[in-house]
């Protein structure tokens, strides 16, 4: 009984000191506690969810190449973000292009600055986890044949030179901001912007061996399938907690991300069904995933019916850039980035500019609700984030080049595997 008075009375203390705090305008508890979750959420996208979903989809042979430089992505965007990039993406602004340097290894940021109503600490390692999962999307372009040390140089200009700038322009203070344009959770900082690197990249490294004239399996379905759910989880962390504080637009988002994504996975499975005649587990997963990411750049600005829209109209064009359009053009994007993320990023963008509610987010309106204005303005935001992505991104590979000798693995090692080439491992022992 004495413990359980003692508890009570440490409650009846913590929940004023609470409140006063929140009324102050400062740090507020359940907000904390939300992004702190939120972040953790979005953590685990990149090492485990994402990791398992491109691993599945590349070949046996590369399995453990694919996780590895999934993984080592995290690890370098985690160490250049807190060394220079929050500084360059959140820092004073510098003509709306990139933030300055005040906050090199996060100089001027204690255990007591606030941002919002969260630690400044607590912001930084959420915006983190975008970093680290947006340049990790863009290796799905080129798995199979890319060289693990160029990845990893790759990832740390790529982070500081074309992650960075964007993340300034849309959520920084920087030109897209002023333009006022809508990005709730990433649609250009992290879908338009990974897809188009992908792209990119996919271009300059070519083919790989025997595309289109032998069958490139999947290594397993299952895992690939088993990452997706794990995506689908993380990304309540990356739409709701995008809002910053545990409320009502959180909530929203909560409810359509889930809400695209379910019908994001029906779309592209009756689209596949009705295509190929056999609804695929891969094309369901790739559904979900085309469902989350539209709803990204809309998820606290649009309602419910917008939210099934959004979803449905990405199953579709999802499963049409990927089964129809890739093969039409040509072009090797080995497990979809540019096919998933790209065109189902702009899709969402040009979304927002559509079905953006005010009643939702007060503010923002898009062109069904009387600002036929907020649709050029998204308009003119993918065009820009696409024009510098790809320019950049150009200027990064070759500068990348430079620095190793090719970005290519040797023919002989493509042939083997990269498991067993790079790493000296395999992923699965069968004998």
């Amino acid at each position: 009984m004495k413990l359980k008075s003692l508890a009570i009375a440490a409650l009846l203390l913590f929940f004023p000191f609470s409140a006063a705090l929140a009324d102050e305008g400062t740090l507020n508890a359940g907000d904390t506690a939300w992004i702190i979750v939120a972040t953790a959420l979005v953590m685990m996208m990149t090492p485990a969810g994402l990791a398992l979903f491109y691993g599945g989809m590349s070949r046996s042979k590369n399995l453990l190449n694919t996780y590895a430089m999934t993984f080592v992505s995290y690890c370098l965007a985690s160490i250049v973000w807190v060394v220079l990039g929050y500084s360059l993406a959140f820092g004073p602004d510098i003509g709306g292009l990139v933030g300055g340097l005040d906050n090199l290894f996060l100089k001027g940021i204690s255990v007591n600055s606030i941002s919002g109503t969260i630690p400044t600490y607590v912001f930084v390692v959420f915006q983190m986890t975008f970093a680290c999962i947006t340049v990790a999307l863009v290796l799905g372009a080129v798995v199979d044949r890319m060289k693990f040390s160029s990845w990893i140089v790759f990832t740390i200009l790529w982070v500081i030179f074309i992650y960075c700038p964007i993340a300034h322009w849309v959520w920084g203070g920087g030109f897209l901001s002023t333009w006022g344009a809508l990005d709730f959770a990433g649609g250009n900082v992290v879908h338009i912007n990974a897809g188009v690197a992908g792209l990119v990249l996919a271009l300059i490294l070519g083919k790989r061996i025997g595309y289109g004239k032998e069958a490139m399996f999947p290594s397993s379905v299952a895992l690939t399938a088993l990452g997706a759910g794990l995506l689908w989880f993380g990304w309540f962390g990356f739409n709701a907690g995008s809002r910053l504080a545990a409320d009502g637009v959180a909530a929203s988002a909560f409810l359509v991300t889930n809400t695209s994504a379910a019908m994001g996975a029906l779309a592209w499975m009756f689209s596949e069904w009705l295509h190929s005649k056999k609804p695929t587990v891969l094309g369901i997963a790739s559904g979900a995933v085309a469902g989350l990411v539209a709803i990204t750049p809309a998820a606290g600005f649009v309602d419910l019916p917008a939210s099934l829209i959004i979803g449905l109209v990405a199953g579709v064009i999802g499963f049409c850039s990927v089964v129809i359009l890739k093969h039409k053009m040509g072009y090797d994007d080995s497990l979809d980035a540019f096919g998933v993320h790209g065109i189902c990023g702009i899709w969402g963008a040009l979304a927002t500019g559509l079905f953006a509610n005010p009643s939702i987010t007060q503010g923002a309106a898009g062109l069904f609700y009387g600002n036929p204005g907020q649709l050029w303005i998204q308009v003119k935001s993918i065009i820009a984030t696409a024009l510098f992505t790809g320019i950049g991104t150009v200027i990064v590979v070759y500068i990348t080049k430079a620095i190793t000798g090719g970005i290519r693995v040797e023919k002989e090692a493509e042939a083997m595997g990269l498991d067993n080439a790079l790493h000296g491992e395999r992923a699965f022992e069968l004998d």
